[in-house]
């Protein structure tokens, strides 16, 4: 399909006026995603209970999640528990999982943690701070992550430092690996970070604020990252820009990837698609929002509102919808192989059905994190 997701980036007329008046939207008698199951973290809605991690989803099917609580969960594919483990302290880390079925997360005891598919400690790691980045897995097993405590760390697959990063600001970005196993990330002093696989530093790029969110990467090899300056960036692999576009907001959101290289964003209040030339084609004003959307094929879901959840086609028609109850979406969306959708819900870990298929779209990063396992790089699906 031309268009906002298909092979071409240019608009005919009627899509390019949809697109540009985002209240065409309805949500009448639009049909409902089918809630497969909800898992509650808790036996009543209390903040301890509520997760901000964004579920990752293994080879097996089974979730995993962390919770301030500080418990970390893994659920089967019926929604019932198959394991908890504790850390006594909040998790906002979203899980990434190694090819041999490791899991990786981070907390704010200060530890990172890496757990055996059956929930048994492998080892952790102590920074000297929180530890709210997602991890990184590259192709040879190593883990990157970075820390409230300024530094940026690579890890190897037994746990031990292959190297560490003084980043000179608090790092909270989750880091994305390209295809050459540059490290990329953001870091509240005002720089985003190009690193080596040897952990040098290639180059920096200065924004106006803090930088939190996590990057994307094309499949030419240009990063993608959002500022709480209010700015998308798309840099060369260089470091030179290519340009920036002013999408408002300063929040977390991370951008995602449609397979025609457009961008999705979301942006506090506001929705986003920007044009692989950095223009905004498309815009729908929401609630406060920092959950990154996750684009299928030809469709692109995200949070609407505290309580909605839609999916969309490239002229703005919604497709469907999931309406939740009692509590709103918390975390990124995430689209497995079989196009079932899971995310964290306040206190509450829902998975839905679509009522159509849906696939993940065949970009280099189409989700948060890149894939479900949450791999953090490119190709590693």
């Amino acid at each position: 399909m031309s268009g906002v997701f298909g092979k071409s980036p240019l608009l005919g007329l009627a899509a390019a006026c949809a697109l540009l008046f985002p209240w065409s939207i309805r949500a009448e008698d639009v049909p409902e995603a089918t809630n497969l199951w909800t898992y509650s973290f808790g036996s009543v809605p209390v903040h301890s209970n509520n997760s901000i991690s964004t579920p990752a989803v293994g080879a097996d099917g089974t979730v995993y999640v962390g919770v301030f609580d500080g418990n970390f969960y893994a659920i089967k594919t019926d929604g019932t528990e198959k394991w908890r483990f504790n850390v006594n302290c909040e998790i906002t880390s979203s899980p990434a999982i190694a090819d041999d079925g490791t899991i990786y997360f981070g907390s704010r005891n200060w530890k990172f943690y890496a757990l055996t598919p059956g929930g048994k400690l492998k080892w952790s790691f102590a920074t000297g701070g929180w530890v709210d980045s997602s991890p990184a897995i590259a192709v040879d097993g190593s883990i990157y992550f970075g820390s409230w405590d300024k530094n940026f760390y690579a890890l190897n697959p037994d746990g031990s430092l292959k190297w560490k990063f003084a980043a000179g600001g608090i790092v909270n970005s989750s880091p994305a690996i390209a295809a050459d196993g540059t490290i990329y990330f953001g870091a509240h002093n005002r720089k985003f970070f190009a690193l080596d696989p040897q952990g040098r530093q290639r180059w920096t790029f200065p924004t106006g604020a803090e930088n939190t969110s996590s990057p994307a990467i094309g499949a030419d090899g240009d990063v993608y990252f959002s500022s709480t300056d209010g700015n998308l960036y798309r840099l060369k692999p260089d470091g030179s820009e290519v340009w920036h576009c002013r999408i408002g907001g300063g929040g977390n959101g991370s951008p995602v990837l449609a397979d025609n290289g457009n961008i999705f964003i979301a942006a506090a209040t506001r929705v986003l698609i920007v044009s692989p030339a950095g223009a905004i084609l498309w815009h729908y004003d929401a609630d406060w929002m920092d959950e990154t959307p996750a684009v299928g094929e030809d469709i692109v879901c995200f949070c609407a509102g505290w309580t909605r959840f839609w999916a969309t086609k490239p002229d703005g028609t919604l497709v469907w919808q999931a309406i939740m109850t009692n509590d709103g979406m918390s975390s990124s969306p995430v689209i497995d192989s079989h196009g079932e959708i899971y995310f964290s819900s306040g206190w509450h870990l829902r998975a839905y059905q679509p009522p159509l298929p849906l696939l993940p779209s065949r970009s280099s990063w189409p989700m948060f994190r890149a894939n479900a396992r949450h791999t953090g790089r490119v190709g590693g699906s």
